[in-house]
């Protein structure tokens, strides 16, 4: 990557048709501005390398001519070999990663910030039938194992974007700790001083017969920095985007000192490169580049952890020898049990932790009196003795008992069991729910709905209790039927009528806690091979009957939609775990109507754990193993606590 796009402007006209091609909708234009470095955003980097910066970019970044002499000089100058474990990092739309892995390079990994180059990338990969991890994240801080890597790539200019040199040693830093010792880094940056003694201070160009682009620089006031505006503009409809970015001018002789300095050893410069443009114009900041290796610093030897680095973590599971009726047949099966074991392979793969497990309820409170664990890692999401309504008992008694917990505590857990009280609250956040109807069984006089279809459920339990093929009614009289046939096997429990929504369903996974959250990309669920004839929901089949169409044809796939869509969930989820007092993690459900808007189905503040759930699939989307994903929480319960080995 080269630059991104920051919008501060607006259509001249159209700007429907502008935002049908899914680009970002501009808000304002500046006209002549006299100090550029007033106008540029500190974080110009964070949201738009999106089409745009293809459409003006692409004569050099999809030049393939480009891309494999960058490749040619990377493989010359690192030595690299095929087998050896590769991080292009600031990938971009993969460019670097894609040629590599086309050569046989087998172990190639990319990681950018940019939503949109990451799914374009993982896009080309399968067109191309290439095996490349491909993740989204941030340079200055991305969860790879230390010492994994032969080899780090930060290529096609993309580093020095940050306001701060202390965010660039962040990115330097972060390479040296994934970096094998005497690991090698390449470094394709821009020559300083040539760039600041020849940039040009003003061009002009057409993009294609359509789109043309401005281009204003100049030197920062304490030099040491490009600041350059941007106006694209589309003949037919007028000005698309008017935005400004920057990046640092570092000497050969500062980057050599700057990564010496961090402990990276035998710096060398193979010299300059210089990119092709398929319209022979501006080449910007990729005109002429230096291009950097250097070996990563040698590592201690890793100390052996003693008694007192390790963590102890005691894990509370549901009881496999009490019933649970939830589960198909009433009790835990032999596909729970390898579900616990496989949780079990790889909480040992954490070897800052020391775990037991507590599956044997009645002897659970005894436990916790006589021997109080330093941390539960509580994953009884079955509730306390396998009962559903009792799962924040687990929480309260370790309130009770002040022992420190991962997860929601009663309260939380209290409050998102009951549906419809979510959703009320949801709905005075300004978080869009469907239309619903509470039932109450017993009451023989009730009102019924007259919107249809309609989805039926029960208002408090999880796991898709009650909720079957025959839980979408039509008509009246279908709901009658089934409201008479859940009053049967769920005697007094409320239930819902709510409005059935059939546009695309979405899960939204958040590890951490406010001010330090994670989201994981967003799930949605493919039900494009379900059978015509059935509604397209997450039955209770899909959940306990593998002979189900429900269980087989069921897909889950990482979300394709649009930059407002994913804004917008993000955005609500963000808010409904700080007023729900989520923590640690938590994951919630969306679904859209046929006007697309999205709705918000049900909050889970302990969601499912297990190796082949929502969320791990989520993190799977990030490129992240399942042992990482548990981590993650640990990680994030410690720090919320403040807990650390004694």
């Amino acid at each position: 990557m080269t630059k991104s796009l920051v919008t501060k402007s607006g259509l001249a006209a159209n700007k429907e048709t502008f935002q049908k091609k899914g680009n970002l909708s501009p808000t304002r234009t500046l006209g002549p501005v006299s100090d550029l470095e007033r106008h540029l955003p500190p974080e110009w980097w964070k949201d738009i390398f999106n089409s745009l910066y293809l459409k003006t970019d692409g004569d050099v970044v999809e030049n393939d001519l480009n891309t494999i002499r960058d490749v040619d000089l990377i493989i010359k100058a690192t030595g690299i070999k095929k087998d050896d474990f590769i991080l292009d990092l600031c990938c971009g739309q993969g460019r670097h990663s894609l040629e590599l892995a086309s050569r046989g390079f087998s172990n190639v990994s990319g990681l950018d910030r940019s939503r949109y180059l990451i799914r374009l990338a993982r896009k080309r990969a399968r067109q191309r039938g290439l095996n490349i991890t491909l993740s989204q994240g941030d340079a200055r801080k991305f969860r790879i194992q230390d010492s994994s890597k032969d080899c780090a790539m930060l290529l096609g200019n993309s580093f020095g974007y940050f306001e701060r040199e202390e965010d660039d040693l962040m990115v330097l830093e972060s390479v040296k700790r994934i970096l094998k010792p005497r690991g090698k880094l390449i470094l394709d940056i821009v020559d300083g001083v040539w760039m600041a003694q020849n940039f040009e201070p003003r061009s002009w160009e057409w993009i294609d017969q359509i789109h043309f682009v401005n281009r204003e620089r100049s030197l920062s006031m304490d030099r040491k920095r490009i600041i350059s505006r941007e106006v694209i503009t589309n003949s037919e409809i007028g000005v698309l985007a008017d935005q400004f970015y920057a990046e640092r001018l570092y000497t050969l002789e500062e980057i050599t000192e700057l990564l010496k300095g961090l402990g990276f050893t035998d710096v060398l410069s193979h010299g300059n490169i210089y990119s092709e443009s398929t319209r022979n114009q501006d080449l910007g900041m990729m005109a002429n580049r230096l291009i950097i290796t250097a070996f990563g610093p040698d590592k201690p030897a890793v100390r052996k952890a003693t008694t007192k680095d390790i963590l102890p973590i005691t894990v509370f599971l549901g009881d496999p020898k009490l019933p649970d009726t939830v589960k198909m047949g009433g009790q835990f099966n032999s596909e729970d049990m390898e579900t616990i074991r496989i949780l079990k392979q790889n909480l040992e793969k954490l070897p800052q932790f020391k775990f037991e497990y507590v599956e044997n309820h009645q002897s659970m409170l005894h436990k916790l009196i006589s021997k109080p664990p330093k941390m539960v890692f509580n994953l009884c999401d079955e509730g306390f003795k396998n009962r559903a309504t009792m799962e924040l008992h687990v929480p309260a008694i370790l309130e009770l008992l002040d022992i420190p917990y991962t997860g929601a505590g009663p309260e939380c857990l209290s409050l998102c069991y009951n549906k419809a009280n979510i959703r009320s609250i949801a709905a005075s956040m300004d978080v869009d729910v469907p239309t619903e109807t509470y039932f109450d069984p017993d009451d023989q006089a009730a009102n019924l709905p007259s919107f249809f279809p309609a989805l039926i459920k029960p208002n408090c339990g999880d796991s898709s209790i009650g909720i079957t093929q025959n839980a979408v009614v039509n008509n009246a009289e279908e709901l009658i039927n089934y409201l008479d046939h859940l009053r049967e096997i769920l005697p007094g429990v409320p239930l819902l009528i709510q409005e059935y929504l059939q546009g695309p369903e979405y899960s939204v996974g958040l590890v951490g806690n406010p001010d330090k959250f994670e989201a994981l990309p967003i799930l949605e669920v493919d039900y494009s091979q379900l059978p015509s004839k059935l509604p397209k929901i997450l039955s209770y089949e899909s959940k306990w009957d593998p002979d189900s169409p429900y269980w087989k044809d069921i897909r889950y796939k990482e979300a394709s939609i649009d930059d407002e869509t994913h804004r917008k969930l993000i955005h609500f989820t963000n808010r409904l775990f700080e007023r729900l007092e989520c923590r640690d993690y938590a994951r919630f459900d969306f679904r859209t109507d046929a006007e697309g808007r999205v709705k918000l189905l049900e909050v889970n503040p302990n969601p499912g754990w297990c190796w082949d759930g929502k969320l791990n699939l989520m993190a799977g989307f990030a490129g992240m193993e399942y042992w990482q994903l548990l981590e993650m929480i640990l990680q994030a319960t410690k720090e919320r606590l403040g807990i650390f080995p004694t």
